[in-house]
């Protein structure tokens, strides 16, 4: 029973990224020699997992590289030891594989870390400090963080920002030969003369190096000076080559540092021109989550979810074990949109794009969630009819299932009513001399309820029929029979009994974390439930990841990390119907 895997994902639309970068390729703003008019790439520190909003940033870098026949590079910006791990460059790296994309391109492997550019950034940082452009300030973070203004406050000059370039360089080599603690030092650029009164805060006289004697995951203890992330973003896609460096729009007043580094460094001999310019958009929010690593670690980490895997999470390795599929979430960012306009999406938008990549190609099956027994009370104990069902309705080259009826059945607990409500079509005992309810039971036979049986608490526990054995689905003469009401059932003989996880969403406030609200008091009490259900026996077979629409109840998958041959354990991804818009 696996899936089929066409690719749902819209034809991409226009937006003003795309409109830059035609213009570009037309002029050949870009075009150099061995190299594609189009480099791009994706940035991430390793200090956690991807999570929703990085889907966006992905699909837009490689989309753009894919759809202009470029290249995108896959980065990992690993300039805070204190905080990265291997693990998340592991877990970067696979889920950008399964979202779809790759940064192995025309036989090259576009791999790279920041971490290999040290050599470069300090060489290029002493060439700062020695045109004048740089230098150490010896102020404590406070004094410094005091002297720098605010925005309704121009900044005052550091007492050291006149150092001679002498001085600040033997104290860059000192502090990178580790002879001073954490925080004594720190480079600092000086881009103007009357940088300090810049409304832009971003161009104070912005940090470029500082002290950090802590071990890297990468280059061990050889080094114990650490470049920012604003010096060394665009120095990194200058290397690279990069043409359209394409973030979020909350990086927008650092483009003006970013465009003073490159064209500086450029200047001084270090890159050629074009130099890469740095376009913004807006990042992708979605309603009814939160996507701060810190408080995604805080769930994780006191318990509130089980790892950062738990399919209720909006990381990718999570969104990936509940179920959704990669083409779900590039067709959920394509329709989302590019705009410089930040703005909020809502979940139902994702869960849509999930129907609609699963309706085609999820295979069907018949599960029963809140079992009830049904009795055929004229059905042979112990033998069975074989009945079949197409294994997707508008694909019948996929052929049929097959399952037994046999003379118990299991069907949900709202199929049967004792007494009805207005308009209720499914099972009804009989009142008086007025005869129970005629059902179809779909994929088999019409039948007519005779009675029920109760427990000592007064619970209906087990329901009982006629079947009508011309009335097969299927079978000449099985349209004689009208009736209103059609449910699903398992044969309670055959049927694969199985767990099955009820995932829904994490908070019940479409902004949990907004204005400073505490998430926790949001979280949705019943985005688990845990129930053991009966299903078509053939459902035993099915592998990891592999996703099925089980009628009447919504898309479901067989978990990627609790299933075991023969004994699948089922998530549900998403039900038929959007119930939060009620």
């Amino acid at each position: 029973m696996s899936n089929d895997n066409n690719n749902a994902a819209a034809t991409p639309s226009p937006n003003f990224l795309r409109t830059i970068v035609e213009n570009d390729m037309a002029t050949g703003k870009h075009k150099r020699p061995g190299l594609p008019s189009v480099i791009t790439r994706f940035p991430p520190e390793p200090n956690g997992y991807l999570h929703l909003g990085h889907a966006k940033s992905i699909c837009v870098n490689f989309g753009l590289a894919r759809d202009y026949d470029g290249r995108c590079h896959l980065r990992f910006d690993d300039t805070n030891p204190e905080k990265e791990e291997q693990e998340y460059v592991d877990t970067i790296m696979d889920s950008v594989k399964w979202l779809g994309f790759s940064w192995e391109q025309g036989g090259e492997v576009n791999l790279h870390y920041a971490s290999d550019y040290f050599d470069q950034l300090y060489e290029m940082a002493e060439y700062l400090i020695k045109t004048g452009k740089a230098y150490v300030d010896s102020q404590s973070a406070e004094e410094m963080a005091k002297n720098r203004g605010n925005f309704g406050q121009v900044g005052t000059n550091s007492p050291f920002r006149n150092r001679p370039a002498e001085e600040s360089l033997q104290l860059f080599r000192d502090m990178k030969a580790g002879k001073y603690k954490d925080g004594e030092h720190i480079l600092r650029a000086k881009i103007s003369e009357d940088a300090m009164s810049s409304p832009n805060m971003n161009m104070r006289d912005p940090a470029l190096y500082r002290i950090r004697h802590a071990h890297h995951h990468r280059t061990g203890d050889n080094w114990c000076i650490y470049p920012m992330y604003d010096y060394t973003h665009p120095i990194s896609d200058a290397l690279e080559n990069i043409t359209h460096s394409i973030c979020t729009l909350e990086f927008q007043d650092h483009r003006p540092l970013y465009d003073w580094l490159v064209e500086t460094l450029a200047e001084g001999g270090f890159f050629q021109q074009p130099v890469p310019r740095q376009y913004e958009f807006a990042r992708l929010n979605t309603t009814y989550v939160v996507t701060s690593k810190r408080k995604l670690r805080e769930l994780v980490e006191d318990g509130t979810v089980n790892g950062w895997d738990d399919p209720r999470m909006p990381t990718l390795v999570g969104l990936r074990r509940r179920g959704f599929t990669p083409e779900s979430i590039q067709l959920f960012c394509e329709r989302s949109g590019v705009s410089k306009a930040d703005g909020w999406i809502d979940m139902a938008n994702l869960e849509i794009a999930l129907r609609d990549d699963l309706d085609p190609k999820a295979p069907r099956a018949v599960a029963v969630l809140r079992p009830l027994k049904l009795i055929v009370d004229n059905f042979p104990e112990g033998e069975s009819v074989e009945c079949s069902a197409p294994v997707h309705p508008h694909h019948p080259e996929w052929g049929t299932r097959s399952f037994p009826f046999t003379r118990e059945l299991w069907i949900e607990e709202e199929d049967f009513m004792e007494v009805p409500a207005k308009g209720y079509f499914r099972f009804t005992p009989p009142v008086d001399d007025k005869p129970g309810s005629r059902v179809r039971l779909k994929y088999g036979f019409i039948a007519e309820c005779v009675g029920y049986d109760k427990d000592e608490n007064g619970k209906v526990v087990a329901v009982h029929v006629n079947y009508f054995p011309d009335s097969k689905s299927g079978t000449p003469g099985a349209d004689n029979y009208k009736v209103k009401g059609t449910i699903t059932w398992v044969s309670a003989r055959d049927a694969l009994q199985a767990e099955v996880r009820l995932y829904d969403r994490l908070f019940t406030d479409p902004h949990p974390d907004a204005g400073g609200k505490d998430f926790h008091a949001a979280l949705n009490p019943n985005a688990l439930e845990t129930i053991t259900a009966y299903l078509e026996p053939g459902l035993a077979k099915a592998n990891p990841e592999d996703r099925f629409q089980f009628e009447r109840h919504g898309y479901f998958v067989a978990d990627r990390v609790d299933s075991k041959p023969g004994k699948p354990v089922f998530n549900r991804i998403v039900t038929l119907k959007d119930s939060w818009g009620k």
